[in-house]
């Protein structure tokens, strides 16, 4: 592909083993041909057998696509034709469902159109079969931005930053949210992920321990005093919802089912940095809910009525958070008791979540009563890629790697198109939260960044490290070098919208988590 196509940052990817500038430029050279050649291979396309056709709402590819074209009577073949303005491709196939990897080298960055006609035996067109519009998207192409400081540094200010926000601050004296911080209004993520901040605070800076833990203990109560009683069938659970800020009001008496483990995670944290047995208690007695509501198919409902535990819907959770909250209760504090229910996890996972490939949304603030792949995002895609490399077998490997293919198509961005102005509207490299949201978050970016390690810790895959490093390296320089604040959205904006930026505080400890991972790994 003409490197003109594409907009891309200097400087030079970290490459273990390098050693001169020309050793690096050859190395990032066959990074860049490995990803050519890996673009040309489509992801679970419906063809295959293993899941329906997916695609059927994705907006970009910067894999191969293959569509679900309808045959026409009488066909011998197809014709597929892919166009941009002054630029045209085809290639002919014996199925509508084919594949674009013949002429998918060919199609430069853009708006596209895909035409499929089909051909009879003497290559007469007699029908449509389909057609397309979609933006064939910049694939990776380093070199990329290094980090603009030390990982552990900057890990560090983020930390100093958001433990110094007076709504954070105002947990010292009182075991009630500050809702001038809106987004106080999901109390299992925002509170949650408060406390994380500060017990990571108390073990990175010793003179704030005494403080940090105070401030954690309080939010930590509040968790408590608003969970569900004893007796009840979703006892010991948070809330997802608080008041009515800026939650729709239908929301209100409702819980996500998976979001209850922000809360346990964070009663983990402040055990580990308090040793006070209340709180790996209530990680338990969370745990235990889980096990006793758990469908026999080894399903949850993506959401449910908070007080009678009844589902709002026919959807199912995706159950990896629930899956690594078990593990960890297990491998950190040796609690036993969940196999079962864990065991019936992974299997509902891989026998209904991957062999449908419908990884979709979440969120509590996005509506959950959605077509199948309507709202696909990488907050579920990845993590499961993560844990099936982490607690997996080799024969996961593929599917994966298959899922993180599909975060990286969907959602990530290695560059954008400037517009009028020669301006690029979203800082890049990054990773869009969902097809809801097509936003930019810092999360995403660490999500799949996350994966990518996990599959370059497993296989030995130096891409697979390139491209994490490029996105995590890209959260350093989004990072306000003076005051530490790392923003959730990584769009850029008019002077006035900006000042209202929002900032989501799990997602900035997510950012914080891996920017922590790295330091320690060295990478």
């Amino acid at each position: 592909m003409k490197k003109s196509l594409f907009i891309l940052a200097a400087g030079l990817l970290l490459a273990a083993g390098c050693g001169n500038a020309p050793d690096k430029e050859a190395f990032t050279k066959s990074l860049n041909s490995q990803a050519e050649k890996e673009y040309l291979q489509p992801i679970r396309p419906g063809y295959e057998g293993r899941n329906p056709f997916w695609n059927k709402f994705s907006k970009k590819f910067m894999y191969a696509p293959a569509f679900d074209f309808a045959e026409v009577e009488g066909a011998a073949k197809y014709r597929f034709t892919a166009s941009q303005e002054g630029f045209e491709s085809s290639f002919e196939d014996k199925s509508p469902k084919a594949p674009l990897s013949p002429i998918w080298s060919n199609i430069p960055v853009g708006d596209t159109h895909l035409k499929v006609v089909a051909l009879d035996e003497k290559g007469t067109e007699i029908g449509l079969a389909g057609e397309r519009d979609f933006f064939r998207d910049y694939p990776f192409s380093g070199p990329y931005l290094q980090k603009v400081r030390p990982y552990e540094e900057a890990a560090r200010m983020a930390l100093l930053y958001n433990d110094g926000i007076p709504q954070i601050q105002a947990w010292k004296e009182s075991i009630e949210p500050d809702m001038t911080y809106k987004h106080n209004t999901y109390p299992d993520k925002i509170i949650g992920a408060t406390i994380r901040n500060e017990c990571l605070v108390a073990k990175l800076f010793p003179n704030k321990k005494e403080n940090a833990l105070k401030i954690a203990r309080n939010a930590a109560q509040f968790l408590i005093d608003q969970s569900r009683p004893e007796g009840d069938p979703l006892a010991f659970f948070p809330p997802t919802y608080y008041k009515d800020l800026i939650a729709s009001a239908n929301n209100q008496g409702k819980i996500m089912t998976m979001d209850p483990i922000f809360a346990g995670d964070a009663f983990l944290d402040l055990f580990d940095a308090t040793g006070d047995e209340l709180y790996k208690d209530r990680a338990v007695k969370i745990a235990d809910t889980y096990k006793a509501i758990q469908r026999e198919d080894g399903s949850y409902p993506i959401k449910m009525e908070f007080e009678t535990g009844e589902p709002v819907n026919s959807a199912s959770a995706m159950l990896t958070p629930l899956l690594r909250y078990l593990r960890r209760l297990e491998k950190d504090y040796g609690v036993k008791g969940y196999e079962e229910t864990l065991a019936k996890g992974e299997k509902w996972m891989k026998e209904k979540a991957l062999e449908t490939f419908d990884f979709t949304g979440q969120f509590e603030d996005v509506g959950v009563d959605v077509e199948p792949y309507q709202n696909l995002t990488n907050c579920t895609a990845a993590p499961y890629a993560s844990y099936l490399l982490l607690y997996g077998t080799d024969e996961d490997i593929d599917d994966a790697r298959d899922l993180i293919r599909l975060s990286e198509d969907q959602f990530v961005h290695w560059t954008s198109r400037p517009d009028a102005n020669g301006i690029h509207h979203v800082q890049v490299p990054c990773v869009h939260e969902q097809y809801k949201y097509e936003t930019p978050v810092d999360n995403s970016s660490c999500n799949v960044a996350n994966a990518y390690l996990d599959l370059y810790e497993k296989t030995g895959d130096k891409l697979a490290l390139a491209k994490a490093k490029a996105l995590v390296d890209g959260l350093t320089i989004a990072q306000n070098p003076g005051s530490g604040f790392t923003p959730t959205t990584l769009d850029y904006r008019e002077t006035k919208r900006d000042r209202g930026r929002t900032f989501w505080i799990n997602c900035s400890c997510s950012t914080i988590r891996i920017w922590l991972r790295m330091a320690e790994k060295g990478y």
